[in-house]
């Protein structure tokens, strides 16, 4: 188990950290939550023991392995899948150091090692994490130097969910994922057979995935048995108790307090106004929970505009010659709140950037209203803000005449107060960038406001204003995004992006998401005997590499079989003395020979399914 004993941390005279106690049992699931900026890093960083403590201790099981995503894959030339398969650092050593092992006995340990740990189907299970996280089969063989700084994180999410550490701590890790990557990364932290500390503002991802919630507030760590809307129910009820006992307190102090002032100077009543004193004395103070201001976002009130405000024709998108999305056939008004679903790659950064006029129609029509005004999110320009100017300065350079008193009210609004406005964005955390960029998104009211993944960076309180602005807002509203929660909460449209097609989806997104995360079931034949399936090239290469690999697996178990049959072989090993040895080295031979039988049945069975694949 983790054991966090006393912890207290300070850093530059800030106390982040104050007296903590708290125990993770071993294998269990736990979500840690907490406002931007109260030290849910921090705390990842003391469990690992990069951080110095001032008091306590953190104690973790011995031979504990700890691992968790500090920054992504370098941009290689190592293709995706070696670079996830050499993150199991045991598995690399023992295969590198097979090819040069002479010693039998050593070279049985090797491979009774690499059994133990199922070394032959680490390339299918890294596969598998890959494909989850949104790269194809193709696309796993290709460089990490093919994918931006968003993909080769994913590709490091991938890495330490296959080397599979006792301890694994996940930092917000659907920053980088679509709606079905952070739907497979919900299934798969619930069948991950070791502990999990993972920082999420992720509602859905906290009531599915975990057991736990680990709240760090006021300097202290509490830990709350259930999922996130049980903690947050429990926690509501916690603070009406202690908000209720304070007052009562209250009460009680001031009715003791004046008998005191009333009756201090009688000799008759001096001894039970004495008692009464050193009941005040004595009385523990109840502290009523402090009211954290609550986070807003203030979205300034667009003009209404006769609709539609935007209506498309026959319309095609793409990219020179190619064409991405084609038979546009949309119309949006100013009162639609609009998610779009689709898999990763169908299109529908596409669709936003054709939208907002980021990039012109191929072929047909897109009419838009003449005074129409268009707000445009996406991560990408949390990055491209000026980390050496203020929020102020950027606001100067949009709105220099409304003044500074002005400027300063509408970063208010969006929760950058008089200390963030005047403090460089590079210096800014995260959750703050992205409030600024959302406040120049929507600095000209516009009547469209496209949002492609919002709430990255945002605590859950933010998160919530932001459906409670939306909500509000009196435009239209387009959305991407892998929270389950604001889209629940914020869309009543659906629009699936498809095979180069949009169109109206009718369904929920609880169903929507049931389709993504269940495998789609083969269609049952007709005919009582179906055609043989005819198999892809690639998986007929694939097939094909199941072969080659079963048969270099046989010849490495026959090489060691050899080995151990020419010690066996020896004279010098029959003498007296040795019977000791003897055993051991026939123990040894026939674990060897029971390997060598199953992987000659591995390997007569990848033949067979590739004869029979090769016949269909």
């Amino acid at each position: 188990m983790l054991k966090i004993s006393d912890i207290t941390y300070s850093v530059s005279g800030r106390t982040l950290v104050e007296n903590a106690t708290v125990t993770i049992p071993t294998g269990h699931k736990v979500g840690l939550v907490g406002r931007n900026g109260s030290g849910k890093t921090t705390l990842f960083k003391i469990i690992r023991g990069e951080m110095v403590l001032d008091t306590g201790s953190v104690d973790i099981p011995k031979g504990w392995k700890i691992g968790g995503v500090s920054q992504e894959v370098p941009g290689n030339e190592v293709s995706l899948i070696n670079t996830v398969l050499r993150a199991d650092v045991e598995r690399e050593a023992l295969l590198a150091e097979s090819e040069t092992a002479t010693d039998p006995t050593r070279i049985a340990d090797i491979q009774t090692r690499l059994a133990d740990i199922d070394a032959w189907s680490a390339e299918g299970r890294a596969s598998s994490i890959l494909k989850g996280l949104g790269f194809t089969d193709e696309e796993q063989r290709q460089p990490c130097s093919a994918f931006s700084g968003g993909w080769r994180m994913r590709v490091a999410l991938a890495a330490v969910l296959f080397s599979e550490p006792d301890l694994l701590l996940l930092d917000e890790p659907t920053n980088y994922l679509d709606l079905e990557g952070a739907l497979w990364l919900e299934a798969y932290l619930v069948k991950y057979p070791h502990t999990v500390l993972i920082v999420s503002h992720d509602r859905e991802l906290l009531n599915r995935s975990v057991g736990g919630i680990l709240h760090l507030e006021d300097k202290g760590l509490i830990y709350y048995t259930g999922t996130y809307d049980m903690f947050a129910k429990q926690r509501a009820e916690k603070r009406a108790l202690l908000s209720a006992a304070a007052k009562k307190q209250d009460a009680k102090r001031e009715h003791l307090q004046a008998f005191v002032d009333r009756f201090k100077a009688k000799a008759s009543k001096a001894k039970q106004a004495q008692s009464r004193v050193k009941a005040l004395e004595k009385m523990e103070t109840i502290r009523a929970p402090e009211d954290v201001a609550r986070t807003v976002f203030t979205f300034p009130k667009p003009e209404e505009l006769s609709p539609p405000i935007i209506a498309t024709e026959s319309a095609a998108v793409g990219y020179g010659d190619t064409i991405i999305l084609h038979d546009l056939n949309l119309r949006i008004d100013q009162d639609d709140r609009i998610a779009l679903l689709g898999r990763n790659g169908e299109g529908k950064s596409t669709l936003s950037k054709m939208l907002s006029g980021r990039l012109d129609v191929a072929r047909g029509n897109m009419v838009t209203s003449n005074k129409l005004r268009i707000g445009f999110f996406a991560q990408h320009q949390v990055d491209e803000l000026y980390i050496d100017e203020t929020p102020l300065q950027h606001l100067l350079r949009e709105r220099a005449e409304e003044g500074q008193a002005r400027l300063r009210a509408r970063l208010a609004g969006f929760g950058l107060g008089a200390d963030q406005a005047d403090t460089e964005v590079g210096r800014l955390s995260g959750g703050q960038k992205a409030r600024l960029s959302l406040l120049l998104a929507t600095l000209p009211a516009p009547h469209l406001l496209i949002l492609d993944e919002p709430t990255n960076h945002l605590d859950i309180e933010s998160r919530e204003a932001l459906v409670d602005a939306l909500t509000a807002y009196t435009g239209a509203v387009i959305l991407v995004s892998h929270d389950m929660h604001l889209l629940s909460m914020v869309a009543d449209r659906l629009w699936l992006v498809k095979d180069g097609h949009v169109t109206s989806y009718d369904e929920d997104l609880e169903t929507y998401r049931k389709l993504l995360i269940t495998p789609e079931k083969p269609k049952v034949a007709e005919k009582p005997k179906p055609k043989p399936k005819v198999l892809t090239r690639d998986e007929l290469l694939a097939l094909k590499s199941d072969v080659r690999k079963s048969e270099e697996r046989v010849k490495k178990i026959n090489d060691m079989r050899d080995k151990l049959a020419k010690k066996l072989a020896d004279p010098v090993l029959y003498e007296e003395g040795r019977k000791g040895e003897l055993e051991t080295w026939n123990k040894k031979y026939a674990e060897v020979m029971n390997g060598l039988e199953r992987a000659e049945a591995m390997w007569m069975q990848s033949l067979e399914n590739l004869e029979k694949a090769q016949k269909s």
